[in-house]
């Protein structure tokens, strides 16, 4: 029987500096990972990287960065190169890539909804390629989507319509990638209580959000915490091997499929 066990698997995080990916990548190195790469986006994330990285390190197992803008088949297939020229083919991966923009539908311009398109959707499917010709047999996928697709709300069109394609790609990878063991499901948080919330709000919608889910009251910000997301992480890598092709929402009943 195939080991889904996270000790001694190699992981690459995209968007894995900090907020969500950065907690995934310093849990999977506690968890025994025997190397972690990150992937980070710009120069404005690069310290925050090495901290991540040096975080890895204490552990005693391997890391690396790459920065990368991964809105290209190209820069995605350098970053799987690189990862297994630094530690090896990865048995992990894991896509945290997102932008979002909350405005009307009828103000959204052409060039930012193919920036959307590009960040969102684009980049999640040539993730998804590159992760199924690199990944061990009996490996695990992950890519973040959002909660938002599991409602009725206005002006996140743009943001959610174009992580929904994510939802398709994840079922065509599950079975294409199914007969070589893996696994390959997306993680729908609700608002996130990071950085990448809060300037697409305003004070109306974040007082909203933190009193909209079911369990608000028992969430120390009233939104979705990034350590409440991590575990359910930590067992799609793991002993949650067996659940495939799936979008699960996590955010203590903000909204449902």
């Amino acid at each position: 029987m195939a080991d889904h066990s996270i000790k001694g698997k190699v992981a690459l995080i995209a968007g894995g500096a900090k907020n969500l990916g950065g907690l995934i990548a310093r849990d999977l190195a506690r968890q025994g990972a025997k190397a972690v790469v990150i992937h980070y986006n710009s120069a404005a994330t690069e310290d925050a990287a090495r901290e991540t990285v040096a975080a890895i390190k204490a552990t005693g197992a391997k890391a690396a960065a790459f920065q990368a803008n991964l809105t290209t088949a190209g820069a995605v297939e350098k970053l799987f190169a690189d990862t297994v020229a630094a530690v090896g083919r990865p048995d992990i991966a894991i896509n945290t890539v997102g932008k979002v923009l909350k405005k009307p539908l009828v103000e959204i311009t052409e060039a930012e909804y193919d920036e959307m398109t590009a960040v969102n959707a684009k980049s999640a499917f040539f993730f998804l390629k590159e992760a199924g010709k690199h990944v061990n047999d009996n490996g695990k996928i992950v890519t973040l989507v959002t909660s938002l697709l599991g409602a009725f709300t206005p002006f996140y069109a743009a943001y959610a319509g174009t992580k929904a394609p994510v939802e398709h790609f994840t079922r065509a990878a599950s079975k294409e990638f199914g007969a070589r063991g893996i696994s390959v499901n997306a993680i729908g948080p609700g608002p996130m209580d990071t950085p990448f919330f809060y300037p697409a709000e305003g004070t109306d919608a974040v007082a909203y959000h933190r009193t909209a889910a079911a369990l608000s009251g028992f969430s120390k910000t009233g939104l979705t915490d990034i350590e409440d997301v991590v575990p359910f992480i930590r067992h799609l890598v793991s002993d949650g091997w067996w659940i495939t092709g799936q979008t699960i929402l996590i955010n203590g009943g903000y909204t449902t499929k």
